[in-house]
């Protein structure tokens, strides 16, 4: 199945990693400012969605020329460009996405871009926010982290307890227990090998998989 790739307007704290996370011919859309992200890493986005008040008009030419299609929406508005460029994705048939650059920064967006995939209409979907170091994303049931031995793992619950999680694959096993949202049992464990397996009963699990820095 291909993917779809969204570049949002947070931080990205190494380049070269990120544009490792884009395949060849992906389909790829933008978020208003995150095209600045994309244009820096040699891709033109086919869609670029939101209020475009970070646009120039130099830059909105160039991209429409280059064929980019420009769907602007009013600064007054109750959705983040993120939102309204996730809802694009989805409008137009996408089931596995990668947002870009959707870490780092304002706290707020950063707790509001996790937010977004929390939609229980996303649940048959596979979407992840990555910028190449981190990639954060839930499980409702069971899920994979791929990796490499010694990359950091963290399972938060979020918006309430989570029973029954099992792990495989990571260094400290949790067996049929439960996280509590005010307590860090599940922070800063490591993959043993390239996978670890989650599974989980009840309850939603923010997976944080922090990789290792590629030593050049």
């Amino acid at each position: 199945m291909s993917r779809c790739i969204i570049f949002a307007n947070g931080t990205l704290p190494d380049p070269d990693s990120a544009r490792r996370l884009v395949r060849a011919d992906e389909l790829i859309f933008a978020a208003d400012g995150g095209t600045h992200h994309a244009i820096a890493l040699g891709l033109t986005p086919s869609a670029i969605i939101g209020d475009l008040d970070s646009m120039t008009p130099v830059d909105r030419a160039a991209l429409e020329a280059a064929g980019a299609r420009l769907l602007q929406h009013p600064r007054d508005k109750n959705e983040t460009d993120l939102e309204l460029a996730l809802d694009y994705a989805i409008e137009t048939g996408q089931r596995e996405i990668v947002i870009i650059a959707a870490l780092g920064g304002r706290i707020d967006q950063t707790l509001g871009n996790l937010s977004l995939l929390t939609n229980v209409q996303l649940s048959t979907l596979n979407i992840k926010l990555d910028d190449g170091i981190e990639e954060a994303f839930f499980c409702r049931d069971r899920s994979e982290v791929q990796g490499r031995r010694g990359d950091l793992v963290s399972l938060i619950p979020w918006g309430g307890e989570v029973r029954g999680v099992r792990t495989e694959g990571l260094r400290w096993p949790l067996s049929n227990e439960t996280l509590l949202p005010h307590k860090t049992r599940g922070i800063s464990n490591e993959l043993l090998g390239e996978i670890a397996s989650v599974k989980i009963e009840t309850g939603l699990l923010l997976i944080v998989h922090r990789r290792l820095l590629t030593e050049n």
